[in-house]
Order: C-alpha cells, then structure tokens, then sequence
C-alpha cells in the first residue's frame, strides 16, 4: 500500500465494516492546495449507517480521518456523496408543495 493512499484504504476498510452492502463503497481520491479530498459513495440503504444518528458515525469517521492524515502530514476532509434515490431527494418531491397546500 503506497503511503499517499492510506487514508483512502482505511476510509474503504472502516466503512465497508459497518454497511450492509459492501460492495457498493466507492471511495474517490482527489490531492489539491487545500489537502485530500476523499468523496465516499455507499448504497442509499447503508446511508443511515454511515451517518449515525444526528451524524455522530460521520463525526467520528471524519476525526479518525483527520488523526490519519496528521500522522501523514495531509489535511483530510470526508465529502459523503448523496446517493441517487436517497432520503433528501424524495423529501424535496412533498415538501415543496406544502407551502401551496398551507395558503387560505
């Protein structure tokens, strides 16, 4: 394992320990001004997983990251990509009509 991917391999480790569909983790690598760029994509159902509840499992990966990229040298940021069909998307679809619905 090169040593400029260790934060990409434990990321991909630690996740797929802890989702119900391992296979779908998809971690992107990106290296600019600002540091590394992890962007980590899991299946729609594993979301509630990854994030935690009031995103405490997001946090902690996210600290573990950061301890990671101290002992390397390189500032880490985590960006958990939406994934297509999640919650978000189908709560805009209702909720935007609300506001009509509400008007006397």
């Amino acid at each position: 394992m090169s040593k400029e991917a260790i934060d990409k391999e434990f990321l991909e480790y630690l996740v797929k320990s802890i989702v119900d569909h391992p296979e779908d983790v998809k971690v992107e690598r990106k290296v600019d001004e600002m540091g590394v760029l992890l962007s980590l994509k899991v299946n729609s159902k594993d979301m509630g997983q990854v994030v935690g509840r009031q995103g405490s499992t997001a946090k902690s990966i996210r600290s573990l990251l950061r301890i990671v990229g101290i002992k390397n040298n390189a500032r880490v940021n985590l960006k958990i990509e939406e994934p297509e069909g999640g919650l978000r998307s189908r709560e805009a679809g209702p909720v935007s009509g609300l506001a009509d619905d509400l008007k006397i």
